[in-house]
């Protein structure tokens, strides 16, 4: 069953979870339901919910979803939610203001350490609902060994457009193309960011404003240029895959790219730098998942104290070390980018990285949006910015009504 089936169902159906009696007593056994990476995500995380449960006499089952959505969707259709469960950015406005989740952030001990900009992420009504797990930005990542051999400096490395056209020009040759990344907003949002674009500003609709109309238009002048193409173009699943396989000189994806380049990828050499600025400034996004309680849960009390755990500067720094993560919180952050200097621009781009859009009902527009992108090379630019903006306002209204 999808999220959207799901989010229609009466609120009564999550009045129970999977979790035994009692909120607090020890020897509970909690269900974990998470949408991972890979084996090393899983693991990692298995191994942080054993050493809790070694700690309190609890027990914790890790489920690696193969589809997420789907299948917390029905686990709350079914009124057998999963005690703890990944909530990501996207999905979590829709949950929430159906009522889903339980609103237990601000009881959290460590409540106030968490960015600021994380909080908003996950505050619904003016309620912090759920903790942050950790967070991560786009950046520009970077072949070192073709950037040495187009005569590429560190003083080339691009700060804005102008340089990541230069950059991508030089890098490309017959057998590889200068930049890629995912043909969706995900990625190509940014490009709307920087040249001044919004989706949504204040309580307006702002899709087809101007940036948004330049942003586009700069991406679609790369791919005329033949220096950017899409990783289904280059034979690749996604943008670590178009790098790893050499296909790709520069993508842009997130630090979550070095588990799955040291996995299947160890000899490519590569540097990762903030994403060029626009004529309207520096943007990148910024995604995270929250760890979502369901509303009135048994278990709350101890799945609180699990979050906890999870959430501490020592257990994110585990996770950072295993699959990439940055850590949800200020402190814990500022150790990350000292323990792995390769990575502090991701930490930097925090500065100025903002959520994509993620009103209730944003998320099923944005994916009509994702596929009008499948023939951005030959589209009008305002045309399907105009289609996105008539979706956006419905959704919106619908949503704010």
């Amino acid at each position: 069953m999808s999220v959207a089936v799901a989010a229609g169902l009466a609120v009564s159906l999550v009045a129970c979870s999977s979790g035994g009696d009692g909120g607090g007593s020890e020897g509970q056994k909690l269900t974990m339901l998470i949408g991972s990476s890979g084996d090393a995500e899983t693991s990692a995380v298995q191994a942080a919910a054993d050493a809790w449960g070694a700690e309190t006499g609890n027990t914790v089952e890790v489920i690696a979803a193969s589809d997420l959505n789907q299948q917390l969707g029905q686990g709350f259709s079914g009124n057998n939610p999963p005690d703890l469960f990944y909530m990501g950015w996207d999905q979590f406005q829709t949950y929430a203001s159906n009522g889903y989740l339980e609103p237990y952030a601000d009881s959290l001990s460590n409540a106030d350490q968490f960015y600021p900009a994380l909080k908003d992420a996950f505050t619904y009504d003016g309620k912090f609902y759920c903790a942050p797990k950790d967070f991560s930005t786009l950046g520009l990542i970077i072949n070192t060994d073709m950037w040495a051999a187009a005569g590429l400096t560190d003083a080339d490395i691009p700060t804005d457009w102008d340089g990541l056209t230069a950059a991508a020009t030089k890098l490309t040759t017959a057998d590889t193309v200068g930049l890629s990344f995912g043909q969706e907003y995900a990625r190509i949002g940014v490009f709307m960011n920087q040249a001044g674009g919004k989706l949504v500003d204040g309580d307006s609709i702002t899709a087809s404003s101007q940036g948004n109309v330049d942003g586009l238009k700069y991406v679609q002048s790369l791919i005329s240029a033949g220096v950017l193409k899409f990783p289904p173009q280059l034979e690749a699943g996604w943008g670590g895959e178009a790098f790893g396989l050499g296909k790709a000189a520069m993508v842009i994806e997130g630090p979550w790219i070095n588990g799955a380049l040291k996995n299947d990828y160890p000899d490519v050499k590569y540097v990762a730098a903030e994403l060029p600025a626009g004529p309207g400034g520096s943007s990148t996004f910024t995604f995270s998942n929250c760890w979502g309680i369901p509303v009135g849960s048994p278990t709350l009390d101890v799945t609180k104290s699990l979050v906890e755990y999870l959430t501490t500067d020592e257990q994110q720094l585990a996770f950072s070390e295993a699959f990439g993560v940055i850590p949800s919180t200020e402190s814990g952050a500022a150790a990350y980018a000292e323990k792995f200097p390769e990575n502090a621009s991701f930490v930097a781009g925090n500065d100025y990285a903002v959520s994509p859009v993620a009103f209730a009902g944003a998320s099923a527009v944005l994916g009509d949006f994702n596929a009008s992108l499948e023939g951005l090379a030959t589209a009008d630019a305002a045309t399907l910015l105009d289609a996105l903006q008539g979706n956006l306002e419905a959704a919106y209204t619908k949503a704010n009504g």
